[in-house]
């Protein structure tokens, strides 16, 4: 397209152009045949889309908002008790992540709380043991066993 054609081309298409200028274009649209076909193309789309405006507001009928709101009610399923048991799967998922999170949180705090670890008697009370009066009775000395048993498992 030539620049008379499209610096004009608004306002020739919606008949505002001055008549000098509507002149000017018409002589050039006259004498170029394929800015005249690039115009009329132009001037069909244009055509197409006052074809699109609607004048009238529809407006609907009495008892259309009344149905709309009736049929949303009539799919609303209302939740019940055996709901609880059909989760969602990503629901699942956040709620299965959720729960390890606090778990190793407070195993944490647990851990770091611990003061300390209740160890069993010593060698030196082992042995301290072995000299007692009780010793020699049979239950002073399975004691002892018993003791020196847990000590060297740890």
């Amino acid at each position: 397209m030539h620049a008379v054609v499209v610096e004009n081309l608004e306002e020739y298409l919606a008949g505002t152009l001055e008549p000098a200028d509507r002149r000017d274009l018409e002589a050039h649209l006259n004498a170029c045949e394929s800015c005249r076909e690039e115009m009329n193309e132009m001037r069909e789309v244009s055509q197409l889309f006052v074809s699109l405006r609607h004048e009238e507001e529809w407006q609907p009928s009495l008892g259309f908002y009344s149905g709309v709101v009736h049929s949303v009610e009539a799919q609303w399923v209302k939740p019940s008790f055996t709901s609880l048991f059909s989760l969602d799967f990503v629901f699942g998922r956040r709620l299965v992540f959720a729960s390890l999170v606090m778990l190793a949180v407070l195993g944490s705090y647990l851990v770091t709380r611990e003061t300390g670890y209740p160890t069993g008697p010593s060698p030196e009370t082992v042995m301290a043991q072995q000299d007692s009066p009780l010793f020699g009775s049979g239950s002073g000395h399975d004691n002892m066993l018993v003791t020196m048993t847990a000590y060297e498992q740890r």
